[in-house]
C-alpha cells in the first residue's frame, strides 16, 4: 500500500483515485472546486479545497509525506506547472503531472516533475496500433521499443511446449502469459503446451513481434 496525494479532480483525476483505492491505497484528493471532490469524501483518506498554486495550501498538505504526488490538472498548464513546481519545493518524494502536449512535458520535467503522462496520447496510439495490425487483440507500449502483445498462438506451435519451441532464442520474445476462455494462465511453465484457440501475451520488442504477426 502506498500513500499518494491526487490534485486536480477532473474526469482523469477520479478514474486515477477510483483505481488507486481499489487496489488499497491510502489517497487523499485536493481540487480547488467542493463540487469535483464531494463524491469521493467517503471513498479516500482525506478531501481537501484549496487553491493549490498558493504555497500555503501546499504546505499544509505536507506533500513530504506522501510517496507519489499527482498533479492532474489538465486544462490549466499554467497552474499544472506552478503547483508541480511547488510540490517539489516542499519536499514531494516523487512527482507524476498530467501533460496534454510535448511542449508542456519539457517544462513540467524541467520544473520538477519526476515522470509525465500523456492518458489521452496514450490511449490513443495503443488504439490505432490494435486496431492497425491484424490479429493484435490487445496493446501495451513499454517504451518506444518494446511492447506487450496479445496475439493468437501460430497454428505451428501448437502442441508444442515453449521449451521445445526455443521461443526467447528463436523469436527473441518472451510469452508472460496465456489466455483461453477468460482463463488466464500468468507466466506459464516452459513445459507449457500451447492449445487451439488460446491467446498470448507476448513481451518483445516490436519489430520482433511483427516478424511473429507476418506468420498468423
Amino acid at each position: 500500500m502506498k500513500s499518494v496525494l491526487i490534485i486536480g479532480m477532473g474526469k482523469f483525476g477520479h478514474h486515477l483515485c477510483n483505481n488507486l483505492v481499489a487496489l488499497g491505497n491510502d489517497v487523499m484528493v485536493v481540487d480547488n472546486e467542493e463540487e469535483n471532490v464531494t463524491d469521493l469524501i467517503y471513498k479516500v483518506t482525506n478531501v481537501q479545497i484549496g487553491d493549490c498554486t498558493n504555497p500555503q495550501v501546499i504546505k499544509s498538505l505536507g506533500v513530504g509525506n506522501f510517496d507519489i504526488v499527482f498533479v492532474c490538472i489538465g486544462t490549466n498548464f499554467q497552474s499544472s506547472l506552478e503547483v508541480t513546481s511547488l510540490v517539489k519545493e516542499m519536499g514531494a518524494k516523487y512527482v507524476i503531472s498530467k501533460a496534454n502536449r510535448d511542449v508542456h512535458a519539457k517544462f513540467l520535467l524541467k520544473n520538477g516533475a519526476d515522470e509525465v503522462i500523456y492518458p489521452d496520447r496514450d490511449i490513443a496510439e495503443n488504439l490505432a496500433k490494435r486496431c492497425s495490425a491484424d490479429h493484435v487483440f490487445d496493446y501495451m507500449e513499454l517504451d518506444e521499443d518494446y511492447s506487450i502483445y496479445e496475439i493468437p498462438v501460430l497454428q505451428e506451435w501448437i502442441g508444442h511446449s515453449m521449451k521445445e519451441l526455443n521461443l526467447r532464442a528463436k523469436y527473441r520474445i518472451n510469452i508472460i502469459g496465456t489466455k483461453q476462455e477468460e482463463k488466464s494462465n500468468i507466466l506459464p511453465d516452459p513445459d507449457y503446451v500451447f492449445c487451439q484457440g488460446e491467446h498470448l501475451m507476448v513481451l518483445g520488442k516490436n519489430e520482433d513481434v511483427e516478424k511473429i504477426l507476418n506468420k498468423i
